[in-house]
């Protein structure tokens, strides 16, 4: 038997937790639905024997989702960020993200389509802005304001100063 994680996430979802964690699970590397979990009992937005709890990672980080009823939203106070190393990763990660019912937002944000938030961030952008040249900072971080989906290229080019 595999001893529980110490800290898990636990991700509250309408009744979809199963239909999540599998889309994570297809999608991102290291990344796996672990347990199912039925009700033993009626509760107040389920039934005996309804999905309850999934387990499941993402890129390697434990979760629990919760099929906890209509009361709770995500919110982008949450989100899992994702370093990507190239513009092949960023785009099919992202494609999956938006093209399964998700929505594009600002400077590599998404939300998939239970509403949570996902930064699809490549090194290279993060890299720039956590670096020792202040400038180059300035020309990718100002880059990356005008994107949706981060563009590796024209990062590269604004650390460059083009």
């Amino acid at each position: 038997m595999t001893t529980p994680a110490r800290n898990t996430i636990c991700l509250w979802y309408d009744r979809d937790a199963l239909d999540a964690a599998t889309f994570y699970a297809q999608t991102f590397p290291d990344s796996a639905v672990t347990g199912v979990h039925r009700a033993p009992g009626d509760y107040p937005d389920g039934k005996q024997g309804d999905v309850l709890t999934v387990a499941f990672t993402v890129l390697g980080i434990p979760c629990i989702g919760l099929n906890g009823g209509p009361h709770f939203k995500h919110s982008e106070a949450f989100s899992f960020q994702v370093a990507t190393d190239d513009q092949a990763e960023t785009d099919r990660l992202w494609n999956a993200i938006v093209g399964n019912g998700g929505q594009e937002s600002d400077c590599g944000w998404c939300k998939d389509k239970w509403g949570l938030s996902w930064q699809i961030t490549p090194r290279v952008l993060t890299e720039a802005y956590t670096g020792t040249d202040p400038a180059a900072a300035k020309r990718a971080f100002d880059a990356m304001m005008t994107m949706r989906k981060i563009d590796v290229a024209a990062i590269e080019a604004a650390i460059r100063g083009g």
